[in-house]
């Protein structure tokens, strides 16, 4: 025996095994910059029987037990008097092949459940769980884990008197019935897919029609889809059911992120923002799914992590088919019923386009010989640079421009408005003010104020928000004479041609002396049709009699046209084959190619599965699927640990790994990496399916113990990173939101479709979003179907750490300000909602004592204790029920769940 213990000492001194074990475990933390405990790995340790003994008992490395065979070869180093090797320990500068998350999943026969796993870390600290929970504390944390709202109190009072020992887990079986499920955690994978419905970057405009990924993706979750069938549907949906709007709709993730619209000039920044639309794939699929940066390496290899800058590529290249856009979605047979409409429509089209031309082309020559007998009495058109209107001299105080028409029925729109006195400009005077009316541009509201337009300056505008018409007064603050107005839609000349259809073609200039009584003072009636195509029409109008009618007939034919069914659209992937292969870029620059890439997976995961490689002229919808496939593999144990630990992230508040989309050199090491093992083998020996997890989790001792605090354990693990008890935590942004519309009997249950708005949408090339101060009862819905616009700040929402979905947010930040207080307590949807809630006690409840009770039972699903109804019935003896219902959507319970 002696023999083999010292063959074995031998063999691991030979490649330095204990100091590797040591180096691999231990010197992340005890190294010279971190010195943990005021151990420093670095040289021999001074008391290596007593490093061992605390290793043997699994107090170190924290929250983890190190396994049996590597136990026994640092006993073995040990007996044999700990010789040390002249190269000093230090903590890896960098992840290899051999990180952790990289590995095969260690599966193990004991332990053989959650609670038996976490028993055993916290046994080695001294540590016991807490004791379960009450049945009303654990109804209401399950309810709002898994559907985010508040359980109703008749369902609190039934499960708190059922004494079946199978009451709880019936409850678990519902609350994943409930189709408000997917609605909670839908939600969580869009924080994970960076889901935001305008387009962010300078212009940032709304995508209408980007819910259906939302809508697919809360149903995905309702339906149990397995997690294997959502990846090859996000990935490549359209593959699947091509003309199927609930499949293909899924592939809305690809393109769910940030997307830059303002066209550049020039082909390098064009090639910058393909680049980036690429980089955004990539970084979303390989965080999302594999909890890797491979982002990292767009510019060189990583530094961190096992990730070659060709890895990166190659992923680059499975998406360089894939667009940004809207797109119609139908089947075959709709496309060809539509066809089938649409052809006598265009043949008919076809005929009167051919007749028109023909005008025009025996037309043009005798609109040449003619022009000036055909014009005669005609002024030129308006002209965008400055367009001048002359008449007798007026006394007048207010001067209107009405605007008839714009040029191809856009929103009319000007840069400066000029009233001449002479050679005063009196709409410059300090009396003078400008308004604007009959603009349509969301609730009567413009872009750029009126107010623009009367500041002698060129760079600003005002925006009618009606096609084709608009209405401009300026009140000159005194009756002046006037004789001349002018105005211009672009004076400087800047545009070049853009925005040029904003032009007013049509319009009534009109004085008044009190702005009741109006007299015109010019029209553009005797003006020749702005633009040379309506020019031209114009005029052969009036050589052939029956050109009228023919453009008229055209016109209606179009109106047939449109008004044919639309099928429905979806901002999702739009796909074409590349015409040329990826290349690697150098240094990260566009202007740079490289090698050229095959469309594959990152060398990464070798030791796990075979990375997948394609030729680079593959079928473009061939390389996604190839990527969903291989994402899946039973053998893809990253994409297997990675999503086990979101799951368990949910349920706790944080990962058994605390950073959900980082398991490389720079995440945070799994506190009990056999059980997020355990969990990933689970969740591939339910076929990826997430509610049987969901429910082995939430059955287990440690999801249903309290949150009791315990001083001892306190001192020894502070955040109860072991699970000595259930943390509490409080409501995220949504289920606060949602919470109190439900208790106020408010909320909208209405799932699906196009989402509501808490803000006020206006665009001029680029968008603004004001915050409603007054949201509308049609704003009532679950938080989830918000249309959720990238950087734009709710109020409510934002001050509770919703993000704004400009990035992925894997884990989002907890933060207790000021303003959380003061947004519960005085915002008009606060102050709102207390109303409601109050008029919900007065129709369920008689008494104030009655109505105290039904507040308690609707809002902490438990009744007052005496001292709580006593103080609450003394309070409302001085004060309204409305106050009431506002203390209590400001309480810690209220907004914590224990």
């Amino acid at each position: 025996m002696r023999f083999l213990v010292s063959s074995l000492l031998f063999a691991a001194l030979l490649f330095g095994q204990p100091q590797a074990i040591l180096n691999r475990r231990c010197a992340g933390c005890h190294n010279p910059t971190t010195k943990a405990g005021n151990l420093v790995l670095s040289n021999r340790p001074a008391d290596p029987a007593r490093l061992l003994a605390r290793i043997e008992k699994g107090e170190m490395p924290p929250g983890q037990k190190l396994p049996a065979s590597e136990i026994a070869e640092l006993r073995a180093w040990v007996d044999a008097g700990a010789p040390w090797d002249a190269a000093l320990v230090q903590a890896p500068k960098r992840a290899g092949a051999d990180w952790w998350s990289l590995q095969p999943l260690q599966t193990q026969s004991e332990p053989n459940s959650i609670d038996a796993f976490l028993r055993a870390a916290l046994s080695a600290r001294g540590l016991a769980m807490n004791p379960p929970a009450d049945r009303r504390t654990l109804i209401r944390r399950a309810a709002f884990d898994l559907t985010g709202l508040p359980p109703p109190p008749e369902d609190v009072e039934a499960f708190a008197a059922d004494p079946s020992p199978q009451a709880y887990d019936r409850l678990i079986d519902r609350l994943l019935d409930s189709p408000h499920y997917g609605e909670r955690w839908g939600r969580h994978w869009l924080d994970v897919v960076r889901f935001g419905e305008s387009n962010g970057y300078e212009q940032n405009h709304l995508r209408p029609n980007a819910w259906p990924y939302r809508d697919w993706v809360i149903r995905a979750f309702n339906q149990d889809l397995s997690f294997r069938q959502m990846a090859l549907e996000q990935l490549a949906g359209d593959t699947l059911a091509p003309g199927d709007p609930s499949v293909e709709a899924a592939t809305g993730f690809l393109v769910a992120g940030t997307h830059d619209t303002v066209k550049i000039q020039n082909i390098d920044g064009e090639k910058q923002k393909r680049a980036n639309d690429l980089d955004d794939m990539v970084i979303a699929t390989s965080a999302g799914f594999l909890g890797l940066t491979i982002g990292c390496a767009r510019c060189h290899d990583h530094k961190f992590d096992p990730i070659r800058q060709a890895d990166y590529y190659r992923l680059a290249a499975v998406f360089d088919g894939v667009n940004h856009g809207e797109r119609d979605i139908a089947t075959a047979d709709e496309r060809a019923a539509r066809d089938k409409a649409e052809k006598p429509l265009r043949e008919a089209l076809d005929k009167l386009n051919g007749e028109i031309d023909s005008y025009v082309k025996k037309g043009e020559p005798v609109l040449e010989a003619r022009r000036a007998e055909l014009t005669a009495g005609l002024r030129p058109p308006v002209d965008p640079k400055l367009t001048v209107e002359s008449f007798s001299p007026r006394r007048a105080r207010f001067v209107r421009l009405d605007i008839t028409a714009a040029y191809r029925r856009s929103a009319p729109a000007l840069d400066e408005i000029e009233i001449f006195a002479g050679p005063r400009n009196v709409a410059l005077g300090a009396t003078a003010t400008a308004r604007a009316s009959r603009s349509t541009m969301d609730d009567a509201k413009v872009f750029y104020g009126p107010e623009l337009v009367t500041d002698g300056k060129f760079d600003r505008h005002w925006i009618s928000g009606e096609p084709g018409a608009g209405q401009l007064t300026v009140d000159i603050g005194r009756v002046e004479t006037i004789d001349r107005v002018q105005f211009s839609r672009d004076r400087k000349g800047g545009f070049q041609g853009r925005f040029l259809s904003q032009v007013p073609v049509g319009y009534t200039v009109e004085t008044s002396l009190d702005g009741q009584r109006w007299d015109r003072a010019a029209t553009s009636a005797d003006r020749l049709p702005y633009g040379a195509t309506e020019q031209r029409d114009f005029l052969l109008a009036k050589l052939y009699p029956e050109f009228p009618d023919l453009l008229a007939r055209r016109g209606a034919v179009e109106k047939q046209i449109a008004r044919l069914p639309k099928f429905p659209a979806i901002y999702a992937g739009s796909f074409s084959q590349p015409q040329e292969p990826l290349r690697l870029n150098l240094r990260g620059n566009p202007m740079a190619p490289g090698e050229v890439m095959h469309p594959g997976s990152p060398s990464t995961l070798e030791r796990l599965l075979p990375a997948f490689d394609l030729d680079p002229a593959a079928p473009e919808a061939e390389r996604r699927a190839a990527l969903a496939r291989w994402l899946t593999d039973d053998r893809n144990a990253l994409t297997a640990r990675v999503l086990a630990n979101r799951v368990w992230h949910y349920h706790f508040g944080r990962g058994i790994a605390g950073t959900p989309s980082d398991f490389g050199y720079n995440g945070e090491r799994p506190t009990h990496p056999e059980l997020l093992d355990y969990l990933a083998a689970r969740l591939i020996h339910y076929g990826w399916r997430l509610k049987p997890l969901h429910r082995e989790i939430m059955l287990s001792a440690a999801y249903r113990q309290s949150a009791d605090h315990n001083a001892k354990a306190a001192a020894i693990d502070s955040e109860s990173r072991l699970l000595w008890r259930f943390a509490p935590r409080r409501l995220d942004a949504e289920a606060l939101r949602d919470s109190i519309l439900a208790v106020s009997g408010k909320l909208d249950r209405t799932m699906g479709g196009p989402g509501f708005r808490l803000y006020r949408y206006t665009v001029d090339n680029v968008a603004t979003y004001y915050p409603l101060e007054h949201p509308g009862t049609d704003t009532y819905r679950r938080s989830v179907y918000h249309q959720w616009a990238r950087s734009v700040k709710d109020d409510m929402l934002s001050v509770h750490d919703c993000p704004d979905s400009a990035l992925p947010e894997p884990r989002r930040t907890q933060t207790t300000t000021a303003l959380q207080a003061l947004s519960l307590l005085n915002a008009p949807f606060l102050i709102d909602q207390s109303r409601f809630f109050a008029q919900r006690l007065i129709a369920e409840a008689k008494s104030p004592a009655a109505r105290v009770d039904q507040a308690w039972s609707i809002a902490y699903g438990r009744p007052p204790q005496p001292e709580e109804r006593s103080e609450a019935l003394a309070f409302l003896e001085q004060n309204s029920l409305e106050l009431l219902c506002r203390v209590i959507f400001n309480s810690n319970e209220f907004a914590y769940v224990f």
